[in-house]
This record gives structure tokens, sequence and C-alpha cells, in this order.
């Protein structure tokens, strides 16, 4: 699918990895609608990225938040065409016993609930939509790109609750992928490693250079510009579905 003239909503979409992939869709011709928490910092964007672009105050946690948003796009561009799940939390480096007990079952919940039942919320909303598009000439009427991590497959020390959740977005792909064809919507999901996020830009060099040594090739940190491209090759390779790709430079964790 070209994203020429398409409209995409991406949620997380204010930093990071979304705001990278807002940026990346919109040179290529898209109408993008940012799903976030961050009001401020999805205005800017808008402001600076002109009017194909609209902000959505949106918890990815609250059904009704997403329905709100999806609503809101529909009224203004028509139609939704892609969807990318960059929205999530991190999961509070808790181990399932420490000093201070068992791992507390509300910050689980909410890892959970935001990570991978919030990703599921917005993609299976918008993919209701995208059911209604006349197909294009290769008969696609949509595409979805979420993002899991690679510690879906090889989680650390006090990640329990951040691994199960993006693990769970690895599994999902392919049933939603077999769920979503008959109407010819694709689904794909990118498992990044170590990106130059904004939690990470914040730590000193030397801790960036550290957690960089294990990284076979290139030895460096991802840029979300190399997230953002992989996301545009999804939209735009047609026999891509069903898989999750890891982008992680080699690294294993």
């Amino acid at each position: 699918m070209e994203l020429q003239n398409k409209v995409a909503v991406v949620t997380g979409g204010a930093s990071g990895l979304g705001r990278a992939t807002v940026e990346r869709f919109v040179e290529q011709g898209a109408s993008v609608a940012i799903f976030d928490l961050n009001e401020e910092a999805g205005n800017e964007l808008v402001q600076n990225l002109g009017s194909k672009l609209m902000f959505c105050q949106v918890d990815v946690s609250d059904d009704g938040s997403v329905a709100s948003a999806i609503d809101a796009v529909m009224q203004k561009f028509g139609a939704i065409h892609v969807c990318v799940n960059c929205a999530g939390r991190g999961g509070g480096a808790t181990k399932t016993v420490s000093r201070k007990g068992a791992f507390p079952m509300d910050l689980f919940r909410d890892v959970i609930n935001i990570n991978l039942i919030g990703t599921f919320s917005v993609l299976s909303q918008a993919a209701e939509k995208m059911a209604e598009n006349e197909p294009d000439e290769n008969g696609e009427r949509g595409v979805i790109v979420n993002t899991a991590s690679i510690a879906a497959f090889e989680g650390q020390k006090g990640q329990v609750a951040y691994a199960a959740s993006k693990g769970g977005l690895v599994g999902i792909t392919l049933p939603i992928a077999r769920d979503l064809a008959y109407y010819g919507i694709r689904i794909a999901t990118i498992a990044p490693g170590l990106f130059e996020t904004p939690i990470l830009k914040g730590l000193p060099p030397e801790v960036k250079e550290g957690l960089a040594k294990d990284i076979p090739n290139p030895g460096r940190l991802g840029d979300v510009s190399e997230f953002s491209a992989l996301a545009e090759h999804i939209v735009n390779n047609r026999y891509i579905n069903g898989e999750t790709i890891r982008l992680d430079a080699a690294l294993r964790m």
C-alpha cells in the first residue's frame, strides 16, 4: 500500500519511535492522526508539520478514549488506512519477588493494560474502519504495525510485566493476520532492540556506551529513523503479513 493520500493513526506519535513515524509518513504524502497523552508535544508537532496532521489526546487503556479519537479521525479525514502502535510504558524494573515482597499486581495489570490491551483496542477499532474502505488495485484495505520488543524473547531481570506485554503482542500477530485476511488488511510487528528514544537520550554518554557494547553490528543504539523506515516498508511491501521482525543489529540480550 502506498502512503500517498492515505490516512494513518500513530499511537505514541508525539515522541520517540512514534514521532519519527509520523514525520516519515507525512513526508510520503499521508495524513496522520497522532494519538498521545502529551497534548503539548502533540499540538507542537501538528503546528510544525501542517494541515495533514491532527492530534487526539488518547489514553489507549481506555476503550472510550480510543473510540472517541477514532470517530474524530473519521470526521476529519474520512477513512483510516494505516495504524502504527508505538504507545507503551516500561515495566518498572520490578522482580517477581524482592525484598519488598511479591510483584505488585496493580503494576502488572497497568503494564498489560497499556502495552497489550491498549494496543489491541486501538488496532481492532481502527481495523473496523479499514474494513469499510474500498480495496485498492491490489485488494488491500489497510495495514497495521505493532511495536513489541526483543524483551518479548529475551526478557531481563525485573522485566516480567514488560516481557509479558510484549510477548503478547508477538503472540497475537499471526491470529490477527488470519482474522483480517478476508478484509485485505495486513499486520506485522516490529521488535526493536535498544534505540535512541527520549528515555535513553537522557542517559550519560558512558552509560549509553555500556549499553551499546554488546550490540554486534552496527555497534550503537538504533536511530528512530531506522524504525520509521521499517514501518514504511511494511506498509509498502504487500507480502509482509503475520510476521514479527527484529530490529536490533543482532543483539541478543
